[in-house]
């Protein structure tokens, strides 16, 4: 089998990419990743080249929620055909919208790892005003003409569902991180936490009004510069940059408490690496963390920095409070597999290529 898969080296949907083309080389499947949002760094050429099963086709088209994309996204459009017509795929995976509508011949999966409108009611309290309405339109009719819509948790795909629905097709894949790859370490008086500064979701800035109240040190490991220019500066958690994933691996294996306050996640990949890696979870009280982590973390409301300062507090002063919810993220992250991520997705695929979705009438998940 061979799948063109897009990909942007932004954010975690690279990571995401990275690690499915990996579990996808065991079953024989050839990836051609496209690259878009800009031009992948050393390490992340580096990442996809120790992939036996992965042809790297490098563009730096605009994605689809930068600022006045569109005259990029149709650009990158006419460049995805011409990589069907060259690779001749057997499906075209898209991890973005808008591409969905392109009359491919293979059939389409279209993975939905966020959403605009989404994004701006959990972060914003409100919907996306007007400028958004040509992003609206172009994500509704990809997803649409999607022969099949997965999304990484049922909470995300519900809201898919609700925003642009109904689809042919959807399901939700849970995401995977390899348990060998974030391997727990002799544990430091340390707190760590992942994303970008200026994140609104990620809600960084929260964790770093309260950093210097508490008796361990908070590191953040994330750009601080926003793609638009400027960049956001903190007081108190030490930033350490953006980071190699073998560096993020060993500093999560030697942090105790990994922090994530966030207002929208619709997985979290680094919260499922922290927790692999042996970290107790304090984490954002949302719906999609819920669903994800049950009861082995400590959820707080993304915005009550005193309740945050609180939980992280907690598991300072009482170290047994600390080894339980350590444990407990460990083994609920380890339910994670990458061999139940690629059985899932080899499913997926596999029921493309019967043709089974292909005549399906409107559905919400199926």
């Amino acid at each position: 089998m061979r799948v063109l898969m897009t990909t942007d080296t932004m954010g975690g949907v690279w990571n995401y990419c990275l690690q499915l083309a990996s579990v996808l080389g065991r079953y024989g499947v050839e990836v051609d990743l496209a690259t878009m949002g800009r031009a992948p760094t050393d390490a992340q050429r580096q990442a996809a080249m120790v992939l036996p099963n992965v042809q790297m086709h490098v563009s730096e088209f605009r994605l689809e929620w930068m600022p006045n994309p569109w005259g990029d996204v149709d650009r990158a459009g006419q460049w995805l055909l011409d990589l069907e017509r060259r690779t001749r795929p057997d499906i075209v995976h898209l991890n973005g919208y808008s591409h969905g509508v392109l009359p491919f011949t293979a059939p389409v999966i279209v993975a939905g790892h966020s959403c605009v409108l989404s994004w701006w009611r959990a972060v914003r309290g409100e919907e996306a005003p007007a400028e958004w309405d040509e992003y609206r339109r172009r994500v509704r009719a990809g997803l649409r003409a999607a022969t099949r819509v997965i999304a990484p948790s049922e909470t995300m795909l519900n809201s898919l569902v609700a925003d642009y629905g109904p689809f042919r097709a959807a399901k939700f894949i849970y995401n995977a991180r390899s348990a060998e790859a974030f391997i727990p370490a002799t544990k430091l008086h340390m707190i760590i936490s992942i994303g970008r500064l200026w994140d609104q979701a990620k809600n960084l800035l929260t964790l770093d009004k309260i950093a210097g109240r508490l008796p361990w040190p908070v590191y953040v490991a994330g750009e601080s510069r926003h793609p638009a220019g400027g960049a956001t500066r903190s007081e108190h958690v030490t930033s350490l940059g953006t980071l190699a994933e073998r560096q993020v691996a060993l500093r999560l294996g030697r942090a105790s408490i990994y922090v994530l306050p966030a207002r929208y996640e619709p997985f979290g990949l680094s919260i499922l690496e922290a927790a692999l890696a042996g970290c107790a979870l304090v984490i954002g009280d949302i719906p999609t963390l819920r669903e994800i982590w049950h009861d082995s973390a400590l959820f707080v409301p993304p915005d009550d920095s005193e309740m945050l300062a609180a939980h992280i507090g907690r598991l300072i002063s009482q170290p047994a409070e600390l080894a339980r919810y350590s444990a407990l993220a460990q083994v609920r992250a380890r339910e994670f597999t990458i061999e139940r991520f690629g059985r899932e997705y080899m499913g997926a695929y596999a029921a493309l290529l019967r043709g089974s979705t292909r005549n399906h009438a409107p559905s919400t998940i199926a």
